[in-house]
């Protein structure tokens, strides 16, 4: 299977669907697991880095996961490959700058990776559209038993797993994310809950993941502490109180907008359209930024049923664009944007490396002919 298979289109876990949608895009549960007879990768050679590869790889392509899966050598990719799986957050920036012996085995679905020698032996992850993290915890937890099977873990009866870095050790799970909040950065709310966020021992990261900043207003908010709390404690507490308690931050924020600064709404939204319908250079910044202003346009309305002049105009385009369902202007086709228009993905999918003058060109291209409007 080839990288260019699925870098046409988006993956289901970055549809727009699924509970809390127009806040919540995705939720992801990423596992840390380490082999019992091997010494983790800071002091591994590159041959038993390579024999943990090899084991790890047989096991992993054995599952029967209800999808076709395929191996990826991540070492032997290109940098250009390596960074459209970043991109399509298939594996971790960690993982693609590493050394050494290193792969990943992918759901043609995407919706589960297996990332073999990144910062542990195994870092298995589940994803899916809007908020559902106990789904997401009911299928990567029947893909770790699957997993324990065939292979011994390191575990500590006291400790629990393993892990390299201690903030894992215990469960070794992560709970992610991944939040639409526009709103609390215009009303200058948003130092606020990144203030309180990190009171509550939640780490908040960009688009990314660490060190990555919060591009398009999309933010990643995960647990930090692994050690004496039960994976169902961690993923109820997520799912039932923290994150419906930050999307109702982001709709208060959106309440304020519409009620004491519609004047600054509208004219975000009506730049971003300007803009998007008419440049001819565009940065991957600008871009995601601007379609971030009209995902939050078509959510206030689908959501919350706002009427300004400015969304009313971005209504009218949807109601022209759906005349041809290709260019139909949803939540679908600004995640769509965001994610084709990224470096990566522009050049994978135009078949060559682009500097970055023709890479604006060419995202400038794509976003005005799916907003119907070339020039």
């Amino acid at each position: 299977m080839k990288l260019t298979d699925i870098s046409h289109d988006i993956n289901e876990w970055f549809s727009g669907a699924g509970p809390l949608a127009d806040i919540v895009v995705s939720s992801r549960i990423r596992l840390a697991r380490n082999l019992a007879d091997h010494r983790f990768l800071g002091k591994c050679s590159a041959e038993e880095k390579a024999e943990i590869l090899e084991n790890l790889k047989a096991v992993l392509m054995s599952l029967n996961l209800g999808d076709e899966v395929f191996y990826i050598s991540v070492d032997k990719e290109s940098d250009l490959n390596r960074n459209f799986l970043v991109e399509r957050h298939l594996i971790s920036r960690h993982h693609a700058m590493a050394s050494g012996p290193r792969g990943a085995v992918i759901a043609r679905r995407e919706f589960f990776t297996a990332m073999i020698n990144e910062e542990d032996h195994l870092r298995l992850q589940v994803l899916k559209a809007g908020c559902q993290l106990s789904a997401c915890a009911e299928q990567i937890d029947r893909i770790d038993s699957m997993i324990e099977e065939k292979v011994d873990y390191a575990f500590s009866p006291r400790f629990g797993y393993l892990t390299a870095c201690p903030t894992n050790v215990g469960t070794g799970i992560r709970v992610s994310v991944m939040l639409h909040m526009p709103a609390l950065k215009m009303t200058g709310e948003i130092d606020k809950f990144l203030s309180a966020a990190k009171d509550m021992n939640l780490a908040v990261r960009g688009l990314f993941g660490e060190g990555t900043e919060a591009a398009s207003d999309l933010y990643q908010i995960s647990n930090q502490v692994t050690l004496g709390v039960s994976e169902k404690e961690i993923v109820s507490q997520f799912e039932n109180v923290i994150i419906p308690e930050v999307a109702d931050y982001e709709k208060a924020a959106r309440s304020q907008l519409l009620t004491k600064k519609s004047d600054t709404l509208d004219d975000k939204i009506s730049r971003a359209m300007a803009l998007l319908q008419n440049a001819h250079l565009i940065s991957s910044h600008e871009a995601l930024f601007l379609l971030s202003h009209l995902r939050l346009g078509l959510n206030m309305h689908d959501h919350m049923g706002a009427s300004t002049p400015a969304i009313e105009r971005l209504c009218a385009l949807r109601a022209k664009a759906k005349a041809d369902e290709r260019n139909a202007l949803n939540i679908r086709t600004i995640n769509r944007l965001f994610m084709l228009t990224l470096p990566a993905h522009l050049q994978l999918n135009h078949g060559k490396s682009l500097d970055p003058t023709h890479r604006d060109a060419l995202r400038a291209q794509i976003i005005r002919d799916a907003l119907d409007q070339q020039c």
